[in-house]
């Protein structure tokens, strides 16, 4: 099984805020786990530290080998969930702080089988002989207002929310999490990635660059990419092999 993860701080901001954290759980079963701070809010970098390592440090202890898919849903979304507590009960000890939030992607693939658990607006990707497939959903107030009827495309008059994400990790006491899982055929990969390079490049593209590829070029081509494009924001890419 490979796996390869890479980040970048971009080409214009100070600090990258973007965290991930990638591992071989056993010989079938490979975990990873993507967050992006808040871009401009207090603390982003640390809450993103916070929940990478939270979320990885319970996956690594909660794991067992023949465990169900519906043990795998709970562990997910119990890893996550913990990693909201701990983040907003850090963001209260110090004013400075307050705000913070992070997104979060939180995968593992065992034996052909991919489970997704999800908050806020970096992505998960399904690719494949068949072409490639967004898992995630973007937790955007654009999203939102599509989702609603309120909008039915990329208006200008609401383009300049694109990122104002409506969930994260660590803002509020409690977190809704998306989850999802799916099936993949041998030969497939699993993409997860941060805004600062969906913003970049298209679904297409993505599939050009990392499908049938060696996992280290491809994540190293996206960032690249991404970065002579501007690169507005951290970059972040992990890649897992089916």
């Amino acid at each position: 099984m490979l796996i390869s993860a890479k980040t970048d701080i971009g080409k214009v901001r100070a600090e990258n805020q973007d965290r991930f954290r990638v591992c071989e759980l056993d010989a079938a079963t490979s975990a990873a786990v993507v967050c992006d701070g808040m871009g401009g809010t207090r603390g982003g970098g640390l809450a993103s530290d916070i929940a990478s390592n939270a979320v990885y440090e319970r996956l690594c202890l909660s794991y067992r080998d023949g465990m169900e898919p519906r043990a795998i849903k709970s562990m997910l979304i119990s890893a996550v969930t913990a990693a909201n507590t701990i983040v907003f009960d850090k963001s209260r000890e110090d004013e400075e702080n307050r705000g913070m939030g992070t997104t979060c992607v939180a995968a593992l693939v065992h034996n052909g089988s991919v489970y997704v658990a999800s908050v806020g607006d970096s992505r998960a990707y399904l690719l494949s002989e068949s072409g490639i497939t967004q898992i995630t959903n973007d937790h955007t107030v654009i999203q939102y207002l599509k989702a609603h009827g309120m909008i039915d495309s990329d208006e200008p008059r609401v383009m300049n929310m694109k990122n104002v994400i409506t969930r994260a990790v660590g803002v509020e006491p409690n977190i809704e999490v998306d989850y999802f899982e799916l099936s993949a055929s041998p030969g497939s990969v699993l993409l997860i990635c941060t805004d600062g390079l969906t913003n970049y490049c298209s679904d297409e593209l993505i599939y050009s660059k990392a499908f049938r590829r060696p996992l280290d070029e491809a994540a190293a081509d996206l960032i690249d990419y991404a970065n002579g494009c501007g690169g507005k924001d951290n970059i972040t890419v992990a890649l897992m092999g089916i």
